[in-house]
């Protein structure tokens, strides 16, 4: 019995009801309808269509209209194939009722064997009995089987001039290359909450039921971009609801949590307090709210706090409520991005938490727990540059703690500013160390390493350079190391290299003068008992200290140990 013939009595879904019956009625797709359009005004028509797109997009609706447009007739029974299906022709009203002998569709689920594929081919030759087209409708065609797919092959190549195909699938990757290739192919998009809000208000209005306006938003985002599953919701709220929809009924329905409330248990997830953010998250779970939705809530939240901190203009341009722009405005003055990247995350990773913990309440407790407590603490990175900042103060507080006659050698600090006759922030280098220092600042590390390393420098001048250089140097380091000098001083530098070994290098004098800093400090007094003391022992570093000062004094020797020295025992 087709949908036209129904009884009055028996109740037709809302999916089914308003199951488009024109192209103009497909909803999001007008990239497909403007090719089709264009495809059939100019008699290019392909063998053979595969239709991809999530559940509910209508993939097996457009197949249909498809094979209606092309083999209908017009009220007149004269017609050719046509974009307007009447919807009044024989083959019009039978493609649509599902009945159509010369339109097969085929569930590929169901029908997965070669034997069945087969069966369907056998027919293919003959010609239709009247259609204009023999139309062969296969749906979740990637569920065919490999020597399904094998059979299809010849066939679908080199079709008879009076067979179209058309699959649809919302597995598109699994469908075989060699299948796709013959195949013009047409990606159905998700639908926008915008559309599906749209098309919510047409039928509520047709159906003549009063609808809340947040109900119906909240129905259209939990569809996920699906037609048919929004309109199933909807008639599941139609019927929950006694004939009216609220926005209360429905969040009870989907076990949502109420917006305002996730918004404030996000800004106390923020904050750290933990206490309101259980009580907060028990309250939401007593009323109906899954742990799910709750975290998933939290992770929609951050994603748009993230992009209000970087967009602000997002908050005059996107459709959020009234509570949602203050809490945005005031979450992402507060926040940095960092702290919400952690956030988003652990959310993250706590979705598959819940799905694996056997308590999905207490696991989203664990995971807001981590939250609260992690999300505010510095980065690596973060940590280290506080490490340093405190090293380069200590460093200051002790400038001249160095003893007479171990003075630090090469020590990297910024020279003062030095103005340059005939160009601005150019830079002089009197010596190597001058070059180093700059190296070190611009973060030219490779050249940096090369200098110190592989390279062993007879004469350096402001303007020339004399230099033994390794076999295992960089290819380009000369090309780089006059580019940089050359741009650093305004001027170009006479480069020149002599044969021979390379000779010691500036990393081995460094080295060499860190050894004999060793040898004496190990002369002291104080180091020498030390060293006898912890047998085994060697000194690793030398750190600032007027080892003088050591020298005079034997008192507090523990205090100092950790000022003259790290020791390393050796087992």
């Amino acid at each position: 019995m087709s949908e036209d013939n129904l009884n009055e009595n028996q109740y037709v879904v809302l999916a089914r009801k308003y199951r488009p019956q024109r192209f103009e009625d497909l909803l999001g797709q007008d990239a497909l309808v403007q090719t089709l359009t264009n495809a059939i005004q100019n008699n290019r028509l392909h063998h053979a269509y595969i239709l991809t797109g999530i559940r509910g997009v209508g993939k097996t609706t457009t197949a249909r209209l498809i094979a209606r447009a092309l083999n209908c007739t017009g009220e007149d029974g004269n017609g050719g194939p046509t974009i307007h299906p009447c919807g009044v022709c024989d083959n019009c009203k039978a493609i649509a009722a599902g009945r159509h002998m010369d339109v097969m569709e085929l569930d590929a689920a169901s029908h997965t064997g070669v034997d069945d594929i087969r069966e369907l081919l056998d027919s293919v030759r003959y010609a239709p009995t009247n259609a204009r087209y023999k139309v062969y409708i296969i749906d979740e065609v990637h569920m065919l089987s490999k020597g399904a797919f094998n059979a299809l092959l010849k066939t679908l190549e080199e079709p008879p001039a009076h067979v179209k195909f058309i699959f649809a699938t919302t597995e598109i990757r699994k469908v075989p290359v060699t299948i796709l290739s013959r195949c013009q192919r047409f990606d159905l998009q998700r639908l926008s909450v915008e559309t599906l809000l749209q098309l919510f208000s047409k039928i509520m209005a047709s159906e003549q039921i009063s609808a809340e306006g947040e109900a119906l938003e909240i129905i259209a985002k939990a569809a996920d971009g699906s037609a048919r599953d929004g309109l199933s919701l909807l008639d599941q709220a139609i019927v929950l609801g006694n004939g009216k929809i609220n926005t209360d009924t429905v969040k009870k329905m989907l076990g949502l949590a109420d917006r305002s409330q996730t918004l404030d248990l996000f800004k106390e997830l923020v904050k750290g307090d933990m206490e309101k953010v259980l009580s907060m998250v028990a309250e939401q779970y007593t009323n109906g709210a899954t742990p799910m939705i709750i975290l998933q809530d939290l992770i929609n939240i951050t994603h748009d706090v993230a992009k209000v901190k970087i967009v602000p203009n997002l908050l005059k341009t996107t459709g959020f409520s009234e509570i949602e722009k203050t809490t945005f405005a005031e979450l992402s003055a507060s926040c940095p991005i960092s702290v919400l990247s952690k956030i988003w995350q652990m959310l993250i990773k706590g979705v598959t938490e819940i799905n694996m913990a056997p308590s999905a309440v207490e696991a989203l407790e664990m995971i807001l727990l981590r939250v609260a407590y992690s999300a505010s603490l510095p980065t690596p990175l973060e940590i280290l540059n506080d490490v340093k900042k405190k090293s380069e103060i200590a460093g200051l507080n002790n400038s001249s703690a160095y003893p007479a006659g171990m003075e630090k050698k090469n020590n990297l600090t910024e020279p003062p500013a030095q103005n340059i006759p005939g160009g601005e922030n150019w830079q002089i280098f009197n010596t190597v160390d001058d070059f180093l220092r700059y190296l070190e600042r611009t973060k030219k590390a490779l050249i940096e390493y090369s200098v110190r390393n592989d390279i062993s420098i007879k004469e350096f001048s402001n303007g020339r350079i004399v230099m033994n250089i390794s076999p295992q140097i960089q290819q380009d380091f000369i090309v780089n190391l006059h580019k940089i000098l050359s741009s650093a001083t305004g001027k170009q530098w006479e480069i020149e290299i002599e044969k021979g070994e390379v000779g010691e290098t500036i990393a081995a004098k460094e080295n060499a003068a860190a050894e004999a800093k060793k040898k004496s400090v190990a002369e002291y007094p104080l180091v020498k008992k030390i060293l006898e003391e912890f047998k085994g022992a060697r000194i690793e570093t030398v750190v600032r200290k007027k080892l003088e000062e050591l020298a005079e004094t034997e008192e507090d020797s523990s205090e100092d140990i950790n000022h003259i020295t790290d020791i390393d025992e050796e087992e």
